[in-house]
């Protein structure tokens, strides 16, 4: 069965670092793009970034330079080292596995499976 289970999440002053991690499992990580994705209160889900199979990166504007996204596929896991953060980057953070490649990587459509989700908190 496949799961995505996130952590790393928590309260950090702004301009401090956390690092997310997403753990795969009931599937081989190596074949498929992972995205990030976030959702602050009374906001829709947005995408944060994606790495494909073959290791290519993709990033929202609001996090280019600040937000770096990698996987180690012998450990079935993705990562988020988000650096300068920013009380705007308050948000729970999901991590979700992309099946569809019609759009675009922060289409939320094309994802079927997802974590829980972590809580990220910036503020002082």
């Amino acid at each position: 069965q496949v799961h995505l289970v996130e952590s790393g999440g928590g309260l950090v002053q702004p301009g401090g670092s956390l690092r997310l991690s997403c753990a795969a499992s009931g599937f081989t990580l190596d074949y498929y793009d992972i995205g990030w994705f976030r959702q602050a209160p009374g906001k829709e889900r947005e995408g944060v970034s994606c790495i494909s199979s073959d290791g290519s990166r993709y990033e929202s504007d609001s996090v280019k330079g600040r937000f770096t996204i990698s996987r180690d596929n012998a450990k079935n896991t993705v990562y988020l080292q988000m650096n300068s953060l920013k009380p705007e980057d308050t948000a729970v953070y999901y991590c979700a596995r992309r099946i569809l490649f019609g759009s675009s990587w922060y289409a939320l459509l094309e994802y079927d499976y997802w974590g829980q989700g972590t809580q990220v908190t910036v503020s002082s």
